[in-house]
């Protein structure tokens, strides 16, 4: 069923309409309607890159009106179907079908004919346009001698927000919005298409519990209206709280579809790895940090983003930063490290306070962080395994100010065996890995440095449930040798899982702190947000 149209002035064809005509004469020759077919039916599609083979023979199909998720392993070959299935890359073998007509295939705008749209994490391509001009750029509706039509434009857009039960301003650059309102302009531009398949790829790895919760009413609503939805997500629990029906990806093959409501989160897991994953996935470590010291921050503030932080961490110890979206976490590991600095305050490393706005101090003192972005932040994706793991310290390692290729290669095969760091070799490029294995190549990277303060913001985001597994593993590890872990994380599972304190941060300050016995989802909820909200609000930090 097609999704209605916002006016009746709004033009609900694809921009490619004679590719859309071919779809409507087909099921008009057979006699069949729409909402008798399967949305879109996937057959037998294989992909190779260089060799090696990211999809084989892999099936399925999603019905009108269906939430579908698709989840697997890092390298499971999730991306690879979304590029197919949005025209980005022809496939050697297969075909795909929408309402029974075939799709042609490596055909980006054959793909927005059919109805089939992407929206990714920040979706929205012209971040220095607002939303009217987002939602129809490159199709604006002209008006007598080709001049735009603006009042047609912002009608159109009023009308799109209403439908999704928005009331943000549409005219301010959509990099002033907050991510989860990005998203909904990346829906509007899809609806205004009159997309019938969105593909939503990680869309609640960067948003708050409500804006999660706002982003789940829209899905559920969409559904409703007869739009399809294919979900891709770590986060397992969402996988279940959304979807009618689950496809499990494994090394590029269908492993099978099931009703989301047949299977369990442990049957799901071992389909996904082809494996138990055993019980240290559930297993908190035990409480050991030692009566040192290692970190003591206090009345730290920068103006405008946080204020009067106190905490202590000792060795051996892993403390959990909570708090929602804009309470100020990551700022404080950024201040910590010397990346920003503070307008007052102190931190010190065992004893010896760190010189304000300097990461040179913060290393020279045993500090590393690992940051929230891997991709942008912690990596030099071209460059090899190898050259990401010595790069902080290749200066060490240099002789007479050369590279030293017999001085890095120990440290490089000590950090790959030590954290188990899947690559074809310490040659390959850093891009060429799974999300798993290269934040494990973050990790040891900073590892290389042998720091006594390990900095993490977000170290499993964006990656599988067995992946997870191994990095809580190698920090668990780190903390059992003695070194003092601050953990950032927008998984509260996560944080109470791993942590053997948590300080709860709101609205840039301290809002108070709990012991592992002490802490539970309700309680890190009730410090993280304002007494208005903490009673009907999930927690959802970020």
């Amino acid at each position: 069923m097609r999704a209605k149209c916002v006016s009746r002035d709004l033009t609900c064809a694809a921009p490619n309409s004679v590719y859309s005509s071919q779809y409507n004469s087909l099921l008009q020759s057979r006699g069949t309607s729409i909402s008798s077919l399967p949305l879109v039916e996937v057959h037998g599609i294989s992909k190779a890159f260089g060799g090696v083979q990211a999809l084989s023979n892999v099936s399925l199909n999603i019905a009108p009106g269906e939430v579908h998720a698709l989840v697997g392993e890092n390298g499971a070959g999730k991306s690879t179907l979304i590029k197919v299935l949005s025209g980005y890359h022809r496939p050697e073998s297969g075909r795909v079908s929408v309402s029974g007509a075939d799709l042609r295939l490596g055909d980006i705008a054959a793909s927005e004919a059919a109805g089939i749209a992407v929206i990714h994490q920040e979706s929205t391509a012209f971040p220095h346009l607002n939303t009217e001009d987002n939602i129809f750029v490159g199709r604006e509706p002209r008006r007598f001698l080709g001049l735009l039509d603006r009042p047609l434009i912002r009608r159109r857009t009023r009308e799109l927000l209403e439908r999704l039960g928005q009331d943000f301003n549409p005219r301010v650059p959509v990099e002033e919005l907050t991510v989860a309102q990005r998203q909904i302009v990346g829906i509007a531009r899809a609806l205004s298409k009159q997309s019938r398949l969105l593909i939503m790829d990680e869309p609640t790895a960067s948003l708050s519990s409500r804006e999660t919760d706002i982003l789940f009413r829209l899905m559920r609503q969409l559904r409703s209206e007869g739009v399809s939805v294919l979900y891709i997500s770590h986060r397992l629990e969402e996988v279940f709280e959304l979807s009618d029906r689950v496809t499990v990806l494994r090394d590029g093959q269908t492993v099978r579809t099931r009703q989301t409501a047949e299977v369990d989160r442990t049957e799901l897991i071992r389909m996904m790895v082809g494996r138990e994953l055993g019980d240290q996935a559930a297993e908190q470590r035990p409480a050991q940090p030692s009566s040192r010291v290692m970190l003591e921050v206090r009345n730290l503030s920068r103006a405008g983003v946080f204020e009067n932080v106190s905490f202590e961490l000792r060795t051996g110890e892993i403390v959990g930063l909570a708090g929602l979206v804009g309470a100020g976490r990551s700022e404080v590991a950024r201040a910590i490290f010397g990346i920003d600095s503070p307008t007052s305050g102190t931190a010190a490393v065992d004893g010896r306070n760190l010189q304000p706005g300097s990461v040179r101090s913060a290393l020279q003192s045993g500090v590393a962080l690992v940051p929230e972005d891997r991709q942008h932040q912690g990596l030099v994706l071209p460059m090899s395994v190898g050259e990401n793991l010595v790069m902080v310290i290749q200066s060490l390692l240099a002789r007479c100010g050369f590279r030293s290729s017999r001085r890095e290669r120990p440290v490089v095969e000590k950090m790959i065996r030590k954290l188990d760091i899947r690559a074809a070799s310490e040659g390959a490029a850093a891009e060429s890995l799974s999300g798993g294995n290269q934040q494990k190549l973050v990790l040891g990277k900073w590892l290389a440095t042998e720091p006594r303060l390990l900095l993490l913001d977000e170290p499993t985001r964006g990656i599988d449930v067995a992946a997870k597994t191994e990095v809580h593993s190698a920090i668990r590890k780190l903390a059992d040798d003695g070194m003092a872990v601050l953990l950032i994380s927008s998984d509260l599972s996560e944080l109470l899982l791993m942590s053997d304190r948590i300080v709860v941060m709101r609205a840039g300050s301290v809002a108070g702190e709990l012991s592992r016995t002490e802490a539970t989802q309700e309680k890190v909820l009730h410090l993280a947000l304002p007494s208005s909200d903490a009673a009907t609000t999930a927690v959802g930090t970020a």
